[in-house]
C-alpha cells in the first residue's frame, strides 16, 4: 500500500485539493493534506478563496496543456455537478489596439487571451470573433465563446466533500520545513510521497525557499448585480498593473468586478482608490451592469485582496528528493490556478506514479 502524504503547506487551495482529489481515486493510496487554511477560512496567504474564478485561457499555444486539459472536466461539473458550484456563461474578449500595438513592440506583456488568432478558439466549439458593432467604443476586436464562472465559496468545499468520500483525512498544521510533512501522515507511518502545493508560501517553506515565487496582488469589488457575460479587457488607460474583468459568480456568489496585477506588493488592505477605478472600468465597459446608472448603480457587497502565487519561470510541477522522501512540487499557477487544477493535477498523479513504480492509467 502506497503511504502517500498530501501536505499543502500553509492553504488548501485548488491545487492541492485536486491534487489529493485525483490521487485519492487510485486504490491503496492513504492521503492526508495537512494545511494551515482550510476552505472557509480567509486570509492574504491563502489565494483560492479570493479568486473570480473562471475559465479563461492565459497561457500560450505552447504551455496550453494544463489548461487545455482541465476545460473539459470543468464543463462536466457545470452541466453534471450543480452542488460543485460552477455554472456555464458567455464570455466576451475585448482587444484594444493600443494594446496590441504595444504588445507587437515589445513592450507590454499581453497574456494569450488576447492574442488576435488564440490557440482556444479550437477548445471552445462556440468560439466566434465579435463584429465590429458589438464591440464597445475603443476596441479593436473581440471574441465570445461560452465559458464557466466558479463560486469559489462552494467550489473548494466541495472537493473536500469529494476528497473525504475517497478516505482522505485533513488535518491542521504549519510546516516550517517540508520534510516535516513525511511525518504527518494519519497512518502514523513515513509517508512515501510528499505534494508540496504551497502556493504563495513555497518562497518561505524550509527546504523549497523558492526566491522565483512572488505575490501578485490582485484587488477585487463584489457586486450584487448581475452581468449578462463576463468580460475581460487587454488594458485599461490607469496603468499597466490595473485591469479590467467582469464575472458573475454561480448559486449567488456576487460578480467581481477587477481588478490589479501588482507584482511583489503583499498589502492585504483594499485601496479604495483602486476600487473606484475598478468599478468605473466595469460600468464603462458594461454600462447595463448597473442599469445605466454608472458607480452609483453598483450594489456593492464587499472590497477584497488576494495574493496570486506568481513565479517567474512559470509553474513548477516535477519531482524532487529532499532528506531522503521523495517530494512533487505543484506551485507558482499565478492567476490561473482554477483553470489549469485538472490538467497539473493529472501531471502530479503521473509523477506519483513513476516514483512508486506503477504502470500509467
Amino acid at each position: 500500500m502506497a503511504n502517500t502524504d498530501v501536505p499543502i503547506g500553509n492553504s488548501a487551495g485548488v491545487s492541492g485539493l485536486t491534487s489529493a482529489y485525483l490521487l485519492s481515486k487510485q486504490k491503496g493510496n492513504v492521503i492526508t493534506v495537512v494545511a494551515k487554511h482550510m476552505p472557509g477560512d480567509y486570509d492574504i496567504e491563502y489565494a483560492s478563496p479570493w479568486a473570480g474564478a473562471d475559465i479563461m485561457p492565459m497561457a500560450t499555444e505552447k504551455n496550453s496543456s494544463w489548461e487545455r486539459r482541465t476545460w473539459p472536466e470543468m464543463r462536466r461539473l457545470a452541466v453534471e455537478v450543480p452542488e460543485a458550484g460552477i455554472h456555464l456563461q458567455k464570455s466576451r474578449v475585448y482587444r484594444r489596439q493600443k494594446d496590441l500595438d504595444r504588445a507587437k513592440k515589445g513592450g507590454y506583456d499581453l497574456n494569450g487571451l488576447f492574442d488576435t488568432n488564440p490557440w482556444y478558439k479550437t477548445l471552445f466549439d462556440d468560439y466566434r470573433e465579435l463584429s465590429k458593432d458589438e464591440l464597445p467604443e475603443g476596441m479593436a476586436s473581440g471574441c465570445e465563446f461560452g465559458s464557466v464562472c466558479i463560486n469559489t465559496m462552494l467550489y473548494t468545499p466541495w472537493l473536500v466533500g469529494q476528497c473525504r468520500a475517497n478516505g482522505v483525512v485533513f488535518r491542521r498544521g504549519k510546516l516550517k520545513h517540508i520534510s516535516e510533512a513525511a511525518g504527518l501522515s494519519h497512518s502514523g507511518g513515513k509517508a512515501d510521497v510528499v505534494i508540496n502545493a504551497t502556493g504563495l508560501m513555497a518562497s518561505k517553506l524550509g527546504g523549497v525557499m523558492d526566491r522565483n515565487v512572488v505575490p501578485v496582488r490582485g484587488q477585487v469589488v463584489v457586486v450584487r448585480n448581475e452581468a449578462p457575460y463576463m468580460v475581460s479587457k487587454s488594458g485599461t488607460d490607469d496603468a499597466d498593473d490595473e485591469l479590467c474583468y467582469i464575472m458573475t459568480r454561480a448559486s449567488g456568489g456576487g460578480t467581481v468586478l477587477g481588478g490589479t496585477y501588482q507584482k511583489g506588493q503583499w498589502e492585504s488592505q483594499p485601496d479604495p482608490n483602486y476600487a473606484m477605478r475598478i468599478m468605473r472600468r466595469a460600468v464603462e465597459i458594461l454600462p447595463e451592469l448597473a442599469d445605466g446608472k454608472g458607480v452609483e448603480g453598483l450594489d456593492i457587497i464587499r472590497h477584497a485582496v488576494g495574493l496570486r502565487p506568481f513565479r517567474e519561470g512559470g509553474v513548477r510541477i516535477e519531482k524532487e528528493k529532499i532528506d531522503g522522501t521523495w517530494v512533487v512540487h505543484n506551485y507558482g499557477h499565478a492567476g490561473w490556478g482554477y483553470q489549469g487544477s485538472y490538467g497539473c493535477a493529472q501531471d502530479v498523479v503521473g509523477l506519483v506514479d513513476e516514483i512508486l513504480h506503477r504502470a500509467k492509467l
